[in-house]
C-alpha cells in the first residue's frame, strides 16, 4: 500500500491575475492601469508628464500660479469655482483660504464630481472647508443661496473640459479615441451629439460650426454632415475629413478638433450658460472680490471681455484686465493642453 501524501489545501478563491495590455505600451483608455493609480505608479505618470503629455484619466490644472496671484486667496475667504472639475485649482484655493474659509465647488458632471469630491475628502477638506454641489455654472446665484453663503470674495471659472472627461473614449469627446458620439456633460440630460446632427438642418448647422469654432469650411461641412447618422466618433472624424479631400492633412485634422468643439458647445448650451454667469456674476461679488475665467476659445473669450468691460463702465467693476494671461512657454512645453487658454480677470467695486 502506498503512503499516503499530504498535498496541500486549493486556496478557497483563486488567485486572479490582472489582465494585461498586449505589446510594450497600452492603447486602450481602460488598459493604462498605471496612469489610473498615479500613487502606486509616480515613476509612470512623471514620465508620462516631462514628455509633455496628461496621464489617462488625470487633469493638470492650468495657469494655477497666475490665477492665484489674480484672486489672492486668504484665510477666512468664500470661494467659489465655478467648473470644479478634478479640483486642481480648488486644491490650492482651499489650502489658503483656511482657516475660517469656505470654497463651494460647482459641477455639472454626475460622474466626475463624485470622485473629486472623495479626493478634497481625503486631503482633509471637510465639510466646514469644501461644499460640493452638482449644477452648472449658471446657476452660481442659486448655489449661493442654498448654502446661505451670501457673497463670494473670488470666483474663479475654468471653460475648459476636463482631461477625465476627454480621455475617456465613453464620453465621446475625443477626436483621438473612438467611442459613442455624445459629449454631453451630463449624459443623464439633454441629446447626445449624434442626436443633434441627424436632425439639424443645413442652414443651421453652417451657422453652428461659425459662430462656435470659426470653422471656415462651415458651408462645406455642414452639406456633407446635417442630417446624416454618425453613431461613433470615429466615424464622425473620417466623414470630416473625408468632406475636406482638397486641403493639407494638417488642416484637415484642425477642422476635425473644432468641428468637435463646436458641437460639444452647441449639445452642452455652453454660451448660454456662459452669458448667464456673466449676467449674474456681479451680484455674486462682495465689494472688492475677484474673478477670474479661463477660456479657450475666442467665441468664449469675447463674451468675457464684453461683460467685464460693460461692467467697467456702469460702476459694478473697480477694475478688469485690459489683455489676456497666457501659459508660460514652459507650461505650455509641458502641458500643450494650456496653448490656447486665455484668463481675464475683474474686481469688485467697493460700493
Amino acid at each position: 500500500m502506498m503512503p499516503e501524501e499530504n498535498f496541500p489545501e486549493p486556496p478557497a478563491t483563486p488567485h486572479k491575475r490582472r489582465k494585461r495590455y498586449s505589446g510594450k505600451n497600452p492603447r486602450r483608455f481602460e488598459e493604462k492601469y498605471k496612469e489610473h493609480d498615479p500613487q502606486r505608479h509616480a515613476a509612470t505618470v512623471a514620465k508620462v508628464i516631462a514628455s509633455g503629455k496628461t496621464p489617462a484619466g488625470t487633469h493638470r490644472p492650468i495657469m494655477v500660479a497666475e490665477i492665484l496671484a489674480v484672486l489672492a486667496p486668504k484665510p477666512g475667504d468664500i470661494a467659489v469655482d465655478c467648473t470644479l472639475g478634478h479640483g486642481g485649482h480648488s486644491q490650492e484655493i482651499l489650502a489658503r483660504i483656511q482657516p475660517g474659509g469656505v470654497l463651494l465647488g460647482l459641477d455639472a458632471d454626475p460622474i466626475e464630481l463624485p470622485k473629486t469630491e472623495a479626493r478634497l475628502r481625503g486631503l482633509g477638506f471637510g465639510a466646514e472647508a469644501f461644499l460640493a454641489r452638482r449644477s452648472n455654472f449658471a446657476g452660481i446665484a442659486q448655489a449661493l443661496a442654498a448654502h446661505a453663503l451670501g457673497g463670494a470674495d473670488i470666483v474663479l471659472a475654468d471653460l475648459g473640459v476636463s482631461s477625465m472627461q476627454i480621455d475617456d473614449p465613453a464620453r465621446g469627446f475625443s477626436v483621438k479615441l473612438d467611442g459613442p458620439l455624445d459629449m454631453r456633460m451630463n449624459p443623464q440630460r439633454g441629446q447626445p451629439a449624434s442626436a443633434l446632427l441627424e436632425k439639424i438642418s443645413l442652414a443651421a448647422l453652417a451657422a453652428l460650426l461659425d459662430e462656435n469654432s470659426d470653422e471656415l469650411n462651415a458651408a462645406v461641412l455642414a452639406s456633407a454632415l446635417a442630417g446624416k447618422k454618425f453613431a461613433r466618433t470615429s466615424e464622425f472624424a473620417n466623414a470630416i475629413r473625408l468632406a475636406l479631400p482638397h486641403i493639407k492633412i494638417k488642416d484637415a485634422t484642425l477642422s476635425v478638433r473644432r468641428v468637435f468643439q463646436a458641437l460639444r458647445i452647441a449639445v452642452n448650451d455652453e454660451f448660454s450658460a456662459l452669458d448667464t454667469l456673466l449676467r449674474q456674476l456681479p451680484g455674486c461679488m462682495k465689494p472688492g472680490a475677484r474673478a477670474a475665467i479661463l477660456t479657450f476659445h475666442s467665441g468664449e473669450d469675447r463674451r468675457v471681455k464684453k461683460s467685464f468691460d460693460a461692467g467697467l463702465r456702469a460702476g459694478m467693476y473697480a477694475a478688469v484686465s485690459d489683455g489676456v494671461l497666457r501659459a508660460t512657454p514652459a507650461e505650455q512645453h509641458s502641458n500643450p493642453r494650456s496653448a490656447p487658454a486665455k484668463l481675464r480677470w475683474a474686481r469688485r467695486a467697493e460700493n
